[in-house]
């Protein structure tokens, strides 16, 4: 797909965290974005989406909305199972009748992580949450309509700027308090959202559909991760590791989810960085932290 020149749809766009960042990366590539919120049109309603896009006429709809409070779901799962299951076919099918392409981001919470190597595209899912469950229902709604321009990107441990999220929250109470315990039995793969929209981009153009995983390069604990940007931002404060027992919550979370992203490498040629580049960034340049 030739991105330059041609005109975008980001269901929320406007104020999430990756809808941000795919915003910022597709005008970057030379795309007319339009960022949307759901006072531009509501998801859980069809026929706005459908008069905005019959107003409008993008060349290509991305869906970066959905139910992300993984341990509420657990008491919504109605609402989850609205934004994360029915909305996703809903969309790909107003995409399929323009003949335009449709992204969709799911997650690596459609896994168990009871899997010691990375999961790849082609491993059930098995999800143990409202969230997940939620998620994967999604996933299987769009490979049922079977639409050939739909193309799924699994996401995960989402970080970057524009919103809140686990790295921010973490320096926040860094400068509040001496020690935080964070659990190190959770594995996975950090995600930085300016480099999730940008290898999005190189997706799209070298035509890919079907399903991928994308994240940043290695993997970490949730304590690693919030180590690492503690010690880049100069915070006087000791991250300690624990169990997640210590810490025990409504949904349960994958031990193990890390993504295996050879798919994407072999499409495109090329290798996201490394999670810890990509925080540096984040904390450094986007924050303003550190030395």
């Amino acid at each position: 797909m030739r991105i330059q020149g041609s005109r975008v749809a980001i269901l929320g766009g406007r104020t999430g965290l990756l809808g941000q960042a795919l915003t910022k990366a597709f005008e970057q590539a030379g795309a007319l974005a339009f960022p949307l919120s759901r006072q531009d049109c509501d998801v859980l309603d069809p026929m706005s989406v459908e008069q905005w896009l019959d107003k409008n006429d993008p060349d290509l709809l991305i869906n970066a909305t959905g139910y992300t409070q993984v341990d509420l779901a657990e008491d919504e799962p109605e609402k989850a199972f609205a934004l994360n299951g029915s909305v996703p076919p809903l969309l790909a099918t107003l995409a399929a009748r323009r003949a335009i392409p449709f992204v969709h981001y799911s997650t690596d919470f459609v896994f168990n992580g009871w899997k010691q190597t990375p999961y790849t595209e082609y491993d059930e899912p098995n999800a143990s949450s409202v969230y997940g469950i939620s998620k994967a229902d999604g996933e299987r709604g769009l490979l049922k309509l079977g639409y050939k321009r739909t193309l799924i990107i699994r996401i995960s441990w989402l970080f970057g700027p524009g919103r809140t999220n686990f790295v921010k929250k973490i320096l926040g109470l860094a400068d509040a308090h001496k020690k935080l315990n964070v659990v190190n039995d959770q594995i996975g793969s950090p995600s930085y959202a300016p480099d999730i929209a940008e290898n999005s981009v190189k997706l799209l153009e070298n035509d890919a559909v079907g399903l991928f995983h994308l994240a940043n390069s290695g993997h970490t604990s949730w304590h690693g991760l919030a180590n690492t940007a503690v010690n880049l931002a100069n915070k006087n404060c000791t991250v300690s590791p624990v169990p997640s027992s210590a810490y025990p919550t409504k949904a349960s979370r994958p031990a193990y989810s890390v993504l295996d992203l050879s798919k994407f490498t072999r499409t495109t040629g090329q290798t996201p960085r490394l999670w810890e580049e990509a925080l540096k960034q984040y904390v450094l340049g986007d924050l303003g932290l550190g030395a």
